[in-house]
């Protein structure tokens, strides 16, 4: 009787040990394919906001198209020109890099 219980507490720590693994390793996968690109994606994105120079073509988190004419650091806007004549202020973090005017590569 002794030895049967000893074997079912062996038993059950072994699942218990591939049980840990298993969360382990699930959640190194689920950083590695999904939390880890999508900073990286950020990043990215953050870097083109602070590196705007006047000229760049960009698309408006409302998904207007324009091109940016003015930046006012002290406020954190962007004018963003989006026909002749027609000039826009938008937050700066709400402008994004234009991939349709970019070339294929």
């Amino acid at each position: 009787m002794t030895t049967m219980f000893l074997a079912a507490q062996a038993a059950q720590g072994g699942s218990m040990m591939s049980f840990w693994v298993m969360i382990i390793l699930m959640f190194a996968i689920m950083y590695f394919f999904m939390i880890r690109p999508q900073q990286k994606k950020q990043k990215e994105i953050q870097k083109f906001q602070n590196e705007l120079t006047e000229g760049t073509p960009v698309v408006t988190g409302g998904g207007i198209y324009g091109t940016v004419k003015a930046i006012d650091l002290a406020k954190n806007t962007v004018d963003v020109k989006i026909a002749r004549d027609v000039v826009i202020t938008v937050d700066r973090g709400s402008v994004f890099k234009d991939m349709a005017n970019q070339p294929l590569k």
